[in-house]
């Protein structure tokens, strides 16, 4: 099977050498109340109630997001309720979910909770990205 291209719904942010910038965390004493948006990488650990912009987004188990997610890739750890417009996500198996998951690829660990549902998407639907779609 050919490897998926990737095309980034978010540009990838890098610094005057042309490397990535470093992972930014939230850790478990913090709570947003808002948008978080980030042309990098997240890993959040506290809560956020609100939308998340990233290229690459990590709920740590025991961090908690409600809102909407859109990034290119994401995986949950912790709880999760919204949607989530990813070409990729990861439910580890401690993930707990309420909402919808538009992806194109999702991995399911064993003992992951999902309580809604995880319509697939082409990749031409994530290409042409510019506005939350399907609202609820």
């Amino acid at each position: 099977m050919p490897a998926l291209s990737r095309v980034a719904l978010v540009p990838v942010p890098l610094g005057n050498d042309g490397t990535e910038f470093p992972a930014s965390h939230l850790g478990k004493a913090l709570t947003i109340k808002g948008s978080l948006e980030t042309t990098g990488i997240v890993h959040i650990y506290g809560n956020v109630h609100g939308q998340i912009t990233a290229d690459r987004l990590v709920i740590g188990a025991g961090g908690y997001v409600e809102g909407d997610i859109v990034a290119n890739d994401v995986r949950i750890g912790g709880r999760f309720t919204g949607r989530i417009y990813a070409r990729h996500v990861t439910l580890d198996g401690s993930a707990e979910i309420t909402g919808r998951i538009f992806h194109h690829t999702v991995t399911v660990a064993k003992g992951a909770r999902i309580d809604g549902r995880m319509p697939w998407r082409p990749l031409n639907f994530f290409e042409k990205f510019e506005h939350l779609r399907e609202a609820q």
